[in-house]
């Protein structure tokens, strides 16, 4: 740790010599720092100087039981010692047998068919594909649409991002991509003047509505982040918008697509954010918290009626020819297979439920804060928009960079928050405890008044 050669600085250089990294500006590294990570305990990361940083965003959403999570990490060595990987077609192996088992056992009803891929991304692509193929394969190869909610991410290759409505993600590529048709988005923090979050989300379900009308025919599937549109700013929306989707769907026959990638596994209160709606989709896909951050995994889950339109002899040509490498990679299978472990043998919900209450008592004195329009929160996820101007909502200029100030502070303070423009967001690993949630927020809050400081 103390070794010049191997400490921040030195690693750090030489990063910067070679490594280009995701979303990110390279040329801001000319003033802000990058930290060069060597372990992890729990929710805490280390860098090469030994300081430690509290990680607050699951390192991107992904870690669920703590860093170097020593049971995770066990059975992954087992794993290793057996079988690291083997191609997937024509082949199989019980990691990814006893996966898709639990995995049909744990999702919502109907969901009886588990197709692997490598990322979040990933699955985006298989579930936009399968549904089209589908409606191809029925006869109906005029179904070629898609519909997105406003504001929404589902990932960065080009059939996600074609689905995606957030301009900075978007627009460089938009030559590139499909264009969807976009329904408003059921967010609670742009409903009219004494509107509840329910009668937002009905009046968003009839705006919907219109749009199939006009547009059904032609169109695959609804896409929708379920509860919460993460990238997107944190917007959060009513369950009753998910059970309307589903009537829509079935009354026009068009696919629900349900992204958990980001809220799913116990991030909004219960282990899948459809569960608060009773709604089935057509298509579920997961990832990030399926193997506890750490592997890349993905699957997309769907029901047997789909899975027999593909059903055929070759010949046919209704296969649904598409694979990744490393499509039920052994290791991620049997990581992710502990993962569910964890959930079955503890308490994760009810801890994360008195976690998240804690949360939501020390964020509520925020709401009075002359720059914060909104504090929201849904289960183990909680937002705060800065504006700069509260009685108007007027945002601050995005070229001001708010949200950078907060994020600077945090790494001074020993805290990993990585604010989406000026929403500053907690997405902490379940082992946190409740002095960890007052270090997170108190650091935000300092964090907070150096950003709104003219």
């Amino acid at each position: 740790m103390n070794n010049p050669a191997s400490g921040n600085a030195a690693l750090a250089a030489r990063d910067l010599r070679h490594v280009w990294h995701p979303c990110t500006q390279m040329h801001d590294h000319e003033s802000v720092p990058m930290v060069p990570i060597v372990r992890g305990e729990g929710a805490w990361l280390i860098d090469a100087d030994g300081r430690r940083y509290l990680d607050g965003i699951s390192s991107w959403w992904t870690n669920l039981f703590g860093h170097a999570n020593p049971r995770i990490a066990a059975a992954l060595a087992e794993q290793a010692r057996t079988l690291e990987h083997v191609i997937f077609a024509g082949f199989t192996h019980e990691p990814a047998i006893e996966l898709a088992e639990a995995l049909v056992r744990i999702t919502p009803p109907g969901l009886d068919r588990v197709f692997y891929a490598d990322n979040g991304s990933a699955a985006i692509e298989v579930a936009l594909k399968m549904s089209f193929h589908y409606w191809l394969n029925q006869g109906h190869g005029e179904k070629t649409r898609f519909i997105a909610l406003t504001g929404s991410y589902h990932g960065e290759t080009l059939g996600a991002l074609s689905v995606s409505d957030v301009a900075l993600y978007r627009k460089t590529y938009a030559p590139l991509l499909l264009t969807p048709f976009l329904a408003p988005s059921p967010d609670a923090y742009e409903g009219e003047p004494g509107e509840s979050p329910e009668q937002t989300a009905k009046r968003r379900l009839g705006e919907l509505r219109t749009l199939l009308e006009r547009h059904a025919h032609e169109t695959c599937a609804v896409i929708v982040e379920p509860l919460v549109q993460c990238a997107g700013g944190m917007r959060m929306y009513h369950p009753s918008y998910l059970s309307g989707l589903r009537a829509l769907c079935n009354e026009f026959a068009v696919h629900f697509i349900a992204d958990e990638i980001a809220v799913g596994f116990g991030r909004t209160g219960t282990l899948f954010a459809c569960e608060q709606a009773s709604a089935t989709p057509d298509f579920m896909c997961l990832s990030k918290g399926l193997t506890g951050g750490f592997l890349p995994l993905s699957a997309v889950l769907t029901s047997e009626r789909i899975y027999q339109a593909f059903y055929a002899e070759y010949s046919a040509g209704k296969a649904f020819l598409h694979s990744h490498s490393y499509t039920g990679n052994p290791l991620a299978c049997r990581v992710a297979l502990e993962t569910l472990a964890i959930f079955r043998d503890e308490p994760v919900l009810q801890r994360n439920r008195q976690l998240a209450a804690h949360l939501a008592r020390r964020l509520e004195p925020l709401r009075a804060h002359p720059h914060v329009a909104d504090v929201r929160q849904t289960g183990m996820i909680a937002a705060i928009e800065l504006v700069a101007d509260k009685a108007s909502r007027r945002p601050y200029p995005a070229e001001e960079r708010r949200g950078l100030r907060v994020y600077l502070h945090g790494l001074q303070h020993g805290v990993l928050l990585r604010p989406l423009g000026n929403v500053v967001y907690f997405m902490p690993p379940y082992v946190v405890d409740a002095s960890e949630i007052d270090l997170l927020v108190d650091t935000a809050i300092a964090g907070i008044e150096r950003a709104v400081a003219s």
